[in-house]
């Protein structure tokens, strides 16, 4: 079952009208089908447009915002981007029958113009497999809305209109509870595209710097994320393990523990025995234990067969499925080293690479972006070109399974591509994480359905193989109910499918 949402978005960094449509400046529709499915486009409608109510009222909450913010911004930033949006006006200025097919993962620029900003609405009709399904470009809301079925099809599809450029990019949209067990078993990790959150416990009251998240963590996972960032502080009179960000709490309001948190996560993989969840676990906060002690606490109090896996290998997904991976950032205590024959215990992220661009693993597992030192508001862009780059690096990576041409039983699997779009500098307010998060999930939503998968559209122009995403680390998503970023991950999946 496929479900199909569409939304407009606009950014102040965005350059993706150059991208769809290089040396063009009336913009013709570009579609792309980022989808398993083929589509064809049955009829087009042009309409007047006129500003939507959701654009009035949000218009009228951000200026609300900014005149309380002096109160607001200590404890939590209230900024949110606004994207122009636009509802129908009368009746059909023009009607056009066309058959434009497109392919699974095909992308076509077609010689329908697209709606002037602002003041029109294309009312697009799709067909697939005998049925019909129906969306407005740019639509009237902000976020996805559900593709209106015309004859009751049994699909459902995802869609994001890039309104710089003109270019609606429709994804399967997966069950995001469950979106793995679409997947076959015998895919490595490292193949898929992998949405996460950055600090992932930390969406309570808190220092602004400190939170990190909009929802906490069960909503997350329900939304499709399987990668969670955890950081504890370790003490050296107790057992407790106290969540933190940095030297810092991340609730004003009392301790958050580390039990506590799994056992959410234990809950959810109980309703949802398909998934995983990459945990990353590191030490920090003021606390004076040790790494050592850290690993032996959760060896000996967290950890149990059934519920993690702890083999130094990356895993394929059917050996996974309802457990939580285990991805240490600490060192080992000495008494861990001989398990798993020798080889240790947990995926070994313990020599980290330290705000880098593309910076290795110690151990090899992955391929790290993690800028995250940003002085001035206008680094900001850097680390979103910077976050593209990385992007890019995933998607050229080719997995072969067992039957498939070029298929070799000994070749190694390709490292993680973990891509942190998180950044923040304590002393400066308009570089806290939630002000950073404004700027950047827009700008990856429009490279995700503009750029990516494409050959030579990536900043460094690479060569595209499986256009996974890799591992994609975010802050404040769902804020508001906005998943989008998370879908257009999730998305991305899709061209497994294709490879079955």
């Amino acid at each position: 079952m496929f479900k199909w949402h569409c939304c407009c978005f606009t950014s102040d960094e965005s350059d993706t009208e150059s991208l769809c449509n290089p040396g063009k400046m009336a913009t013709d529709l570009t579609i792309r089908n980022l989808t398993a499915t083929p589509l064809e486009l049955k009829i087009v409608e042009r309409f007047e447009g006129e500003p939507s109510s959701d654009a009035i009222k949000n218009d009228v909450k951000k200026l609300a915002a900014n005149l309380t913010s002096k109160v607001t911004d200590i404890f939590n930033s209230t900024s949110e981007a606004v994207s122009p949006n636009v509802r129908i006006k009368g009746e059909a200025r023009d009607r056009q029958d066309v058959s434009i097919p497109l392919k699974p993962f095909e992308t076509r620029t077609t010689d329908i113009r697209a709606a002037d900003p602002g003041r029109e609405v294309l009312r697009l009709t799709f067909e697939s497999a005998g049925h019909r399904y129906q969306a407005d470009v740019p639509s009237a809301s902000q976020r996805s809305i559900t593709m209106k079925k015309l004859d009751g099809g049994p699909n459902e599809y995802a869609a994001v209109y890039v309104q710089a450029g003109g270019c609606l990019s429709i994804f399967s949209s997966a069950n995001l509870p469950c979106w793995m067990r679409e997947i076959r078993d015998d895919y490595p990790l490292t193949a898929l595209s992998i949405p996460g959150t950055h600090n992932s416990p930390t969406c309570h009251v808190a220092l602004p710097s400190v939170r990190c998240q909009a929802v906490g963590v069960r909503e997350q996972l329900e939304n499709g994320v399987r990668f969670l960032d955890i950081r504890v502080n370790v003490s050296q009179e107790d057992t407790d393990l106290t969540l933190v960000h940095s030297a810092f709490p991340i609730s004003l309001t009392g301790n958050k523990y580390f039990k506590d948190l799994i056992d959410v996560v234990y809950a959810f993989l109980d309703a949802n025995p398909t998934e995983t969840i990459i945990m990353s676990v590191k030490r920090e906060g003021t606390g004076r234990g040790t790494d050592q002690k850290l690993s032996k606490l959760l060896k000996e109090r967290f950890y149990s067969e059934k519920r993690w896996y702890t083999e130094p290998r990356i895993p394929r997904l059917g050996e996974v499925r309802g457990r939580i991976i285990l991805l240490r950032r600490h060192a080992n205590d000495e008494s861990l080293s001989g398990e798993w024959g020798g080889r240790g215990w947990g995926l070994d992220g313990s020599v980290w690479p330290d705000n880098c661009e593309d910076g290795r693993v110690g151990s090899g597992i992955a391929r790290v972006q993690d800028f995250y030192e940003i002085d001035q508001s206008t680094n900001i862009q850097k680390k979103i070109e910077l976050a593209r780059k990385h992007l890019e690096r995933a998607a050229e990576g080719v997995c072969l399974l067992p039957g498939q041409e070029g298929f070799r039983e000994d070749a190694p699997i390709t490292p993680f591509f973990i891509n942190f779009l998180s950044a923040s500098n304590f002393f400066n307010a308009n570089c806290w994480p939630e002000k950073i998060a404004a700027k950047a999930n827009p700008a990856i939503v429009e490279y995700l359905c503009s750029r990516h998968g494409l050959d030579g559209k990536g900043p460094a122009g690479l060569k595209v193989g499986d256009a996974t995403t890799g591992i994609v680390v975010t802050d404040w998503v769902g804020l508001r109910g906005d998943w989008d970023l998370i879908r257009c991950i999730v998305g991305w999946n899709a061209k497994l499918q294709l490879k079955a």
